[in-house]
C-alpha cells in the first residue's frame, strides 16, 4: 500500500482546530510590524513564565541556542567537562561543544531513557562543571536525584526541557528544577511554533539578565553593548503563534498520554515493550516509543500498511562520528547501544484518534 494512512505526526490537523486565532495573531503582527522581539515576544515570555510558575522567562531563536547561550551564561568554556546522557538529539551535546566545553557522555536508564544518576559520578573530574539532564520523549529525569548530586559537587544544573513542556516530577513542572532550563519550540514539539523558536527559564535573576544580553548582542537596551553577544532573538510571529496555542497545551498533553495509555492497553501481552513511567511523574509523551528485537521487519510491515514511524535516534551520541575521536565504546554505554538497535517510535499527535491505535497495535501483534 502506498498511500500513507497514519502519519507520524499531523501538524496540519492541529492547525486546522485553532486557523482563525493563528491567522489573526499573524495578521496582527504583520499590522504592528513587530517582527523581531517586540510585544508579542513579551507577551509569550510572560505568558510561558506564568504557565511554568516562574518570575521570567527568555525568548530566543531555537532550543539548540537556547542551551548554548545558558552554558556561556554560567561561564561555562574552554578546559570545561558537561555531563550528557548518551541518548539525545545532538543539540545537547554539540552547544557544550560549541561553546569551547567537552560534553562527557553517561548512560541511561534501561527503563526511563534519561541519564542514569547512579553512573555520574563515576564520570566527575575537576573540570566537571555542570550536568544536563535530558527529559527524553517527554519523560521526566530523575530531578530530585541530580539536584543532590549536583548540590554534592558543586555543580550547576541545565534541563534540556525540548521535549518534556508540561511535565512533571513529585508535582514540580519540570523547567523549574535546575539553575536554568531550555525549551525547544520547534514545529513539531509539543507547543510549537511554525518555524524555529526557543527559550530560557533562569532561576537567578543576574544570570537571567546575562542570558537575555547574550541572545540580544549583549545588550538589554538600544546600544546597550555591555557584552558581546549574539543575535538569537524570538521571532514576533512565532511568539504570537505561541501565545495561541498556549492555552491548549494543557488539553493536547492530556490527550497524548491519554492515547499513550490506550496504546499500552492494546499492545498488553505483545512482543513490543512500551514505554514505563517513572514514579511520582507525569510524562508528556512527545513521543510514544516502543522496543522491539524486529524492528526492521515491523516498521516495514506498518510502512506497507500506511502507518509512518521513526527512529529516535538511529546513533546515541557517543557512536556519532563527529565524536569519534573520543574513542567510544559500545561497552561503556550498553543501555545506550542496545536501545538505537531496538527503538521505534509510533505515531503520536494530540488529533489522533482511539482507531488508528488500535489499528496500528493490531498490525503489531500480527
Amino acid at each position: 500500500m502506498n498511500t500513507q494512512l497514519i502519519p507520524f505526526a499531523d501538524l496540519q490537523a492541529q492547525y486546522a482546530a485553532i486557523k482563525d486565532d493563528v491567522d489573526s495573531a499573524i495578521a496582527q503582527v504583520i499590522r504592528e510590524t513587530a517582527f523581531i522581539s517586540g510585544k508579542f515576544a513579551r507577551k509569550f515570555e510572560e505568558e510561558f513564565a506564568a504557565f511554568l510558575g516562574i518570575d521570567g522567562f527568555i525568548g530566543c531563536a531555537n532550543g539548540t541556542d537556547s542551551i548554548e547561550i545558558l552554558l556561556k551564561a554560567m561561564d561555562i568554556g574552554e578546559g570545561d567537562e558537561v555531563i550528557v546522557p548518551a541518548c539525545s538529539w545532538i543539540s545537547t551535546s554539540e552547544a557544550v561543544s560549541s561553546v569551547g566545553a567537552r560534553p562527557v557522555f553517561v548512560d541511561v536508564e534501561p527503563e526511563y531513557y534519561c541519564i542514569d544518576v547512579e553512573k555520574i559520578e563515576a564520570k566527575l573530574t575537576k573540570k566537571t562543571k555542570a550536568i544536563i539532564p535530558v527529559h527524553l520523549y517527554g519523560q521526566p529525569a530523575d530531578m530530585p536525584a541530580i539536584m543532590s548530586l549536583a548540590a554534592k559537587h558543586g555543580l550547576r544544573v541545565l534541563e534540556d526541557c525540548a521535549q518534556a513542556h508540561a511535565a512533571e516530577i513529585q508535582g514540580k513542572m519540570i523547567g523549574t528544577w535546575g539553575d536554568a532550563a531550555s525549551f525547544s519550540f520547534y514545529p513539531g514539539k509539543n507547543l510549537g511554533a511554525y518555524g524555529d523558536a526557543g527559550g530560557m527559564a533562569v532561576r537567578d535573576n543576574k544570570l537571567a539578565e546575562t542570558a537575555r544580553r547574550i541572545a540580544n548582542h549583549g545588550q538589554l537596551a538600544k546600544h546597550d553593548h555591555l557584552i558581546e553577544g549574539r543575535n538569537s532573538r524570538l521571532d514576533g510571529i512565532q511568539a504570537a503563534i505561541l501565545s495561541v496555542k498556549l492555552p491548549h497545551l494543557q488539553r493536547w498533553t492530556a490527550r497524548r498520554i491519554e492515547l499513550a495509555a490506550a496504546y499500552a492497553e492494546a499492545l498488553r501481552g505483545s512482543a513490543v515493550k512500551v514505554p514505563k513511567i517513572r514514579e511520582n511523574a507525569k510524562h508528556v509523551f512527545h513521543l510514544y516509543v516502543i522496543r522491539t528485537s524486529n524492528r526492521v521487519a515491523l516498521q516495514g510491515k506498518l510502512a506497507a500498511s500506511g502507518i509512518q514511524t521513526a527512529i529516535h535516534y538511529p546513533q546515541a551520541l557517543p557512536f556519532l562520528p563527529c565524536y569519534a575521536a573520543y574513542g567510544l565504546r559500545a561497552e561503556d554505554f550498553p543501555i545506550a547501544h542496545r536501545l538505537q538497535e531496538e527503538i521505534l517510535s509510533l505515531p503520536m499527535f494530540p488529533e489522533l484518534d482511539n482507531g488508528s491505535v488500535q489499528l496500528i497495535a493490531s498490525l503489531i501483534e500480527e
